[in-house]
């Protein structure tokens, strides 16, 4: 699946190849809405977390949102296409370059200025793979967040905290930190919530002239956790487990032994307590005391 990384590389690609050039044929087999005209020209390109703009200068828009199979490629003319024509949702020509779309599920057009007529784009939150973004306010909406018991591995992929972190940012910026995948999102300190930001927007723009394969994290460029399920922790003599969270459940990975912190599943015994003997002869002998019979 696109994190923000990988689509704000296929916009500046885009940029380049359309920018202030005439557009000379469009085609979108599924296109919803109007069709752009040829002979106009691409004044802008624009990422949004999964969502992709091209604005021509009479004011129409083409809305692709990637989710977790779309992509954009630039191809030269006569270039060989990486994917079947079959798969193509949207592409774009000029005189010297062919940009096309594959497997968007959502390939849409509208006029300026009614991007309100997107109600399920909710207000986005800081894109952390721009230079200049405020941080902060993406530390205030985390610590803000609506619902103070989600889990913090659910609410990194919410679009209206912070644009950018997708499946592999999520494991590796809370194996980066620390942070328990499921320690609520209110439990956070401020200096929490600051770390992770801090981490994802380090990571992504990192990565941003990376290859999209490799997430930047403390293994110098490798990935830590994210697909090495059952392998040993990078970091601690542990070894990465995978789980399922969210609404989509979406495949997470992490170290359960040095991601405890915040954990609210972990449970500690007083000094006072004693812990029972792992050992199978130990747990037997206590089974058939009397009292516990």
């Amino acid at each position: 699946m696109p994190d923000g990384d990988t689509i704000h590389r296929a916009a500046s690609a885009l940029r380049t190849a359309l920018g202030g050039k005439a557009m000379t044929r469009f085609d979108a087999p599924r296109l919803v809405g109007p069709v752009p005209q040829a002979g106009r020209t691409i004044e802008q390109v624009e990422s949004h977390g999964k969502h992709l703009e091209i604005a021509w200068d009479n004011g129409m828009i083409l809305h692709t949102h990637m989710r977790m199979s779309g992509s954009w490629h630039v191809y030269r003319h006569g270039e060989k296409w990486r994917r079947p024509y079959q798969q193509m949702r949207a592409s774009i020509e000029n005189d010297e370059w062919v940009a096309v779309c594959f497997n968007a599920p959502l390939v849409e057009t509208y006029r300026l200025p009614d991007k309100r007529r997107h109600p399920g784009m909710g207000r986005l939150g800081p894109n952390l793979c721009e230079p200049n973004v405020d941080l902060g306010m993406a530390v205030n909406l985390l610590l803000s967040y609506h619902d103070a018991n989600a889990r913090i591995g659910e609410v990194l992929l919410d679009q209206r905290v912070m644009v950018g972190v997708g499946n592999v940012y999520r494991c590796e910026v809370l194996w980066a930190t620390g942070v328990s995948p499921y320690a609520p999102v209110g439990a956070l300190t401020e200096h929490d919530a600051i770390r992770i930001v801090n981490t994802a927007a380090s990571q992504l723009r990192m990565n941003l002239q990376a290859a999209p394969a490799n997430a930047p994290s403390a293994t110098r460029g490798a990935l830590a956790v994210y697909g090495r399920n059952g392998q040993g922790c990078p970091r601690c003599p542990g070894t990465i487990d995978r789980t399922r969270m969210g609404t989509h459940n979406r495949v997470l990975y992490w170290c359960p032994s040095c991601q405890s912190y915040l954990d609210p599943r972990a449970r500690s015994h007083p000094d006072d307590t004693p812990v029972m003997d792992p050992h199978p002869a130990a747990q037997r002998f206590l089974a058939d005391l009397p009292w516990n019979r």
